[in-house]
Parts: structure tokens; sequence; C-alpha cells
């Protein structure tokens, strides 16, 4: 007798699903581009509507979401592409490829946060990482161990919009080495006495994090380039978590469509958020916002 082979455990509950499948419409036949797949649960849903695999490609810089797309999608011809989104789309763009869906989830994933050896989270005391791509030299130890005074300061301000940014930044490097996530955010609430339902240190890991892997960076040399990967007629979604990343996307699809001349057309005129049943069963849902476009049909 044959051993069923246990059901897989999805490490990451994919946000905003229901308002993704709305926007982007998957229809059989499809081709579809992930740059941010995670753990693939956007994409295993997408995928199974579309039933185009070969031609679809998914995209993650994190190689142990690599290796579970690999053993998620061992059975189907899909295309699993280590790299950042940006990177990825040029290489895309030179194949001469075009995708009539594409997503952007721009959030960290479950895993990042629950594992303590990412250096992402302040409940979990680790080893100041936070690199998305673990190859890259970079990290949040080098930042807080090695950057001055001005430079740290720039990074909490424009990064985390941290009102206290110069003061933080003395106090990291008055009190270095600093090797765990637990010591920077204790060095950090020094800064922010009393009590507040929000961490203090929170915009300075957003900060740290948003440096370290160049995400606006990246973000603000990518959009462009999804719109070229789109065909006619083909949707593109965002997923942001913060102001910073949804100012960009806005501000882009903004000036890209509903003109006269635009190559874009918009889906949704305000951003889409959660409601209060996928709240309960994914609180990290709070502050997903989606915002998507579809191109005009006589674009190329």
């Amino acid at each position: 007798m044959q051993t069923k082979k246990p059901k897989q455990i999805e490490p990451h509950i994919p946000v905003l699903l229901n308002e993704v499948l709305a926007t982007l419409k998957p229809q059989n036949g499809d081709t579809y581009l992930d740059l941010t797949a995670g753990y693939g649960g956007h994409a295993s849903e997408i995928l199974a509507k579309t039933n185009t695999f070969t031609d679809s490609v998914l995209v993650d810089r994190d190689i142990n979401a690599i290796a579970h797309l690999k053993d998620k999608f061992v059975s189907k011809d899909v295309k699993i592409v280590k790299n950042d989104f940006y990177n990825a789309a040029l290489n895309l763009i030179s194949e001469g490829k075009k995708f009539n869906l594409i997503l952007a989830d721009l959030g960290v994933s479950s895993p990042h946060l629950d594992r303590a050896n990412r250096g992402f989270s302040i409940a979990m005391d680790g080893l100041l990482d936070m690199r998305m791509d673990q190859s890259q030299s970079l990290s949040a130890d080098t930042i807080v161990n090695s950057y001055d005074v001005k430079a740290i300061a720039k990074i909490l301000k424009e990064y985390g919009e941290e009102p206290k940014a110069y003061k933080i930044a003395q106090l990291i490097v008055d009190n270095r080495p600093i090797k765990t996530t637990h010591e920077l955010a204790n060095i950090v609430a020094r800064a922010w006495p009393g009590h507040s339902r929000v961490h203090p240190a929170t915009r300075t890991f957003q900060a740290l994090r948003i440096a370290v892997n160049d995400e606006l960076h990246l973000l603000e040399m990518s959009l462009s380039l999804w719109v070229q990967l789109l065909a006619p007629e083909g949707r593109l979604s965002v997923i942001s978590f913060h102001s910073l990343e949804d100012r960009i996307v806005k501000r882009f699809f903004k000036d890209n469509s509903d003109s006269y001349d635009a190559d874009l057309v918009s889906i949704t005129h305000k951003p889409v958020m959660a409601g209060p049943i996928e709240l309960v069963i994914n609180p990290r849902a709070r502050s997903a916002k989606l915002r998507a476009v579809a191109k005009i049909k006589n674009k190329g």
C-alpha cells in the first residue's frame, strides 16, 4: 500500500488573496509573473486558475523561499528565478517576455518575522541581519555597528520617518557593539520612555530593513519595467505595507494612468485593504494596501 504524502504546511498566509484575485481576474491561458513569490500562496491560487505554468515565472531573492517554491511546484513546469524584482524584470525584458498578470507583494513574509535568526523581528531575539538575500554583504549589523551618527540618523529619518532619529542614532553609536535585535530594541526604547501600544523601535527596525534591502530605490526603478512586461490588457497589482512604499506606487500609477496619452487605466481608484474577517485570521494584513492598473489595449 502506497503511503500518502502528508499535506505540506504553508508557512505564510497570502495577504489580500481574494482582493488580488478580484483585481487580476486570472483566466485560463493567462501568463503570470510573481515578482515576490515568497512561499507561493498567491501563485498557487492564481496558477490553478490560469493553468499556464510553462510561460509563467516566479521570482524571489530569498534562498529559503526559492527552495520552498521548487518543492511546492516540483510537478509543474513553472520557471523559478532567484533574483530581486528589479534585475529579474530587466532580464525578462531582454528576453522579450510579456505577461497577462503581474503581482508584487512588497511585504516581509511571515517566515522572515517568525525566524529569530533572520533578525527582522523585535519580538524574537536574534543576530542583526535583516537581509532578504542572504548572499549580500550589507546587513543591519553593518549599519548599526559601523555607520556614523549622521548616516544612521539619515536612514532612520528617511526610511522610518522617526522624529527622534538623531537621538536614537547617538544612542546606537554610544552603545556599540550591538549584536542582537533585543539589544537594539532596548537601546532605541530609551529615546521613548513610557508605555506605548506599538514598540518604540518599530520605525527603527523598518528603516534598517529598507536600507539593508534597498527596498524603496528598487521599487522606484522597477515600476516602469513592470509596465513594459505587461501584455496589452494585462493587469498589474502591487501590495505595499507602509506609507513610503504606497506613496511611490500611488504616484506612479497616478502619473501613468487615466489621461489621454496614458499607458495604464486604474482598476483601484483607492487602495484596497483587508476586511475584518481577514484581520482576525491574519493580523499582519492590517497595514496592507493593494493598488492595481491595467495596460491599455493599443499599447505595446
